[in-house]
């Protein structure tokens, strides 16, 4: 794993800016992969994250967490935003049933959520995000450690 960087947040406000940048860069960057795994716990960020980044990529889109739909969609020219809530899944059928494999090869950036139960699915290249609370002072203070996941080098 190549480590990108690692940034700190103060606020949800800072922790979406951080999405934001992620989304610019893959926009201007073809190569780097097109799918972007979240880990954390509940209440750390993850959506937050993935708001800043869709109104990079289909501005004014109503983000909310897919915990019950699973997988929200954000339509936009040239790419889409597909964002899934993997929380409720728990088997391959349950990945199938939602046509997570059709997603991947859509024109668009798969975000998953709770991207822990699904390892074994997830794309072999990809953006790992870490959100993690760094300060328990401090209840909105955040580090995001994002990776770049390849064959290469995981």
């Amino acid at each position: 794993m190549d480590q990108i960087k690692t940034v700190y947040t103060a606020s949800p406000e800072e922790t979406e800016e951080c999405g934001a940048v992620l989304a610019r860069l893959l926009v201007t960057e073809p190569s780097l992969p097109r799918f972007v795994a979240l880990y954390g716990d509940l209440g750390v960020g993850k959506t937050a994250f993935v708001r800043g980044f869709t109104s990079v990529i289909s501005p004014n889109a109503p983000v909310r967490s897919p915990t019950f739909a699973i997988v929200n969609e954000y339509r936009a020219s040239p790419l889409s935003v597909f964002h899934f809530d993997m929380y409720r899944i728990d088997s391959e059928d349950d990945l199938l049933s939602i046509g997570y494999d059709d997603y991947l090869v859509r024109p668009g950036i798969c975000l998953t959520e709770w991207s822990e139960k699904i390892e074994d699915a997830l794309p072999e290249e990809r953006i790992n995000v870490r959100i993690e609370k760094n300060d328990p002072t401090h209840p909105m203070s955040r580090s995001i450690t994002i990776t770049h996941v390849s064959e290469e080098n995981a």
